[in-house]
């Protein structure tokens, strides 16, 4: 079975492919723009990877609310003055960019639409654990899979910020879960088989079933896109970026230790496991005092 392949987008003269220049654009602009009125003070750190789902989901309507807020870099004629971006729930894609003026052609109703995921960076799995099942044949060409990584400015606490998001075309991210499932995982039968969603065309209603199924799917592991490779390069590079001058992967393994329930010593050793790595991947010494000092608050939280 061939691998599939991206097609750069809708076609290049596809009337709105300028818009859809400017949303792109415009996603990648948007974590230094993002606003939120949302903080989290006085979790425990222990409990923070009890945040990735509701607050995950109040950080994708923030975004949402923030596409509309930078209209000036995605419609700055005000052309589309009509529309704007709405979440929805239940559909595919679950935000689009819509409108519901009156005389309106229907097919002009719905120009794009993005699949919306947030990830909390610190999170245990290292990796998004989202699930996307979407049938390629619901996806429009200018529709997209965009995931925005997102942390807290305190680390542990303080008010979400996000981070460079992942970009992809939903109809290749599509392709690709499926051609992972089928192909690339090594199954044969019916834990290869993927049963195809009956609807065929892009912007299905909440009631029609969109999605693909896997035939066999016991561990409930069909839709996780970031188990198929396809986001790897930027998970690998995103754990890279440094918080509060420690690269993300290590407050990750930080957090994970602590919320395992090890008995203090246990951590005493994970964590020296931890600063150990860091030192071999190039941790410079005046990093390498943070990272004492974050060591030390976090042997104080086990004390407790």
């Amino acid at each position: 079975m061939t691998a599939p392949s991206r097609t750069n987008g809708p076609a290049a003269d596809w009337k709105h492919r300028e818009l859809y220049d400017r949303v792109l654009d415009t996603l990648h602009a948007l974590p230094a723009r993002f606003r939120t009125a949302l903080r989290i003070a006085g979790i425990s750190a222990t409990d923070l990877f009890t945040l990735n789902t509701p607050l995950g989901a109040a950080i994708e309507s923030s975004v949402v609310e923030n596409l509309n807020d930078l209209r000036e870099l995605w419609d700055p004629d005000g052309k589309y003055e009509i529309y704007s971006f709405v979440r929805q729930a239940q559909v595919f894609p679950d935000v689009r960019l819509q409108t519901s003026a009156p005389n309106v052609a229907e097919e002009e109703r719905i120009i794009m639409g993005i699949e919306l995921k947030g990830w909390f960076i610190l999170s245990k799995e290292g990796e998004p654990s989202f699930r996307y099942k979407a049938s390629p044949n619901v996806c429009a060409p200018q529709d997209l899979l965009v995931v925005f990584p997102w942390g807290l400015d305190e680390v542990i606490s303080g008010a979400p910020r996000l981070m460079r998001p992942f970009v992809e075309e939903a109809r290749f991210a599509a392709e690709h879960r499926n051609h992972y499932w089928k192909v690339l995982r090594g199954k044969q039968g019916d834990d290869a088989k993927v049963i195809s969603a009956a609807v065929k065309e892009p912007y299905p209603t909440k009631n029609q079933k969109f999605n693909d199924e896997a035939k066999k799917d016991k561990g409930n592991n069909f839709g996780r896109v970031a188990r198929g490779a396809l986001m790897t390069d930027f998970i690998n590079g995103l754990l890279e970026q440094h918080i509060s001058g420690i690269p993300a992967v290590y407050w990750q393994r930080f957090l994970k230790i602590f919320s395992e329930g090890a008995s203090a010593d246990s951590v005493e050793k994970k964590l020296k496991s931890v600063r150990s790595d860091a030192e071999k991947a190039g941790l410079s010494a005046d990093r390498s005092e943070v990272f004492d000092s974050i060591l030390e608050g976090l042997r104080e939280l086990v004390a407790k």
